[in-house]
């Protein structure tokens, strides 16, 4: 597999710092989304709102619409059942929706963050469904940034060592003085 060039470094370091900061985020956004769900679709059964009748930040519960089965209440979309919010009509903003949006946003910024490092790191195409797949699975995409800062600047300071040693190996044998560069001409 071909290796990034070294005048693309700074390039690199540029893309891991923007894919370790919407990793976080992205991370972050999943967490929350995650307890919305839990607060949603568990017997809870709660959205959140901030303003309206109910104060400032307050939970709205949701009721199962039409026939729903007992089952289909943890289940979106199951048997055609509908989980509808009663905090709608109190003039509130429904945060649970925001968060839902939110995520889907910076998780487009996280894709592209994962794919600007991935292009010019070279890797293959399972290393980067490993990366996108950090903001699908909770917690892993603050394991992953951990893993793919530590890999990347690792071989960054390896591959600079390299190149470095080779530019003092050629100027060493490389002759410094104009007699010696004359001798050799000759």
């Amino acid at each position: 597999m071909p290796q990034p060039r070294i005048s693309t470094f700074p390039r690199i370091r540029a893309a891991l710092r923007f894919y370790q900061i919407t990793s976080i985020i992205t991370g972050v956004g999943l967490l929350l989304l995650v307890a919305e769900m839990v607060l949603k679709y568990s017997p809870l059964h709660v959205e959140l709102f901030a303003g309206g009748s109910g104060g400032f930040l307050w939970f709205a519960p949701v009721i199962p619409a039409g026939d729903c089965l007992w089952y289909s209440q943890f289940a979106m979309g199951a048997g055609g059942c509908e989980i509808v919010s009663t905090g709608e009509s109190s003039g509130g903003i429904n945060l649970s929706l925001g968060i839902l949006i939110a995520h889907g946003w910076l998780y487009v910024a996280y894709l592209a963050a994962c794919f600007w490092l991935w292009s010019l790191m070279r890797w293959g195409l399972g290393r980067f469904l490993m990366l996108a797949g950090g903001g699908v699975v909770p917690f892993l995409s603050f394991i992953m940034e951990g893993i793919v800062a530590r890999e990347v600047r690792a071989y960054l300071a390896e591959r600079e060592e390299r190149a470095a040693e080779k530019r003092a190996a050629k100027q060493a044998s490389a002759p410094t003085d104009p007699t010696q560069e004359a001798a050799l001409e000759q």
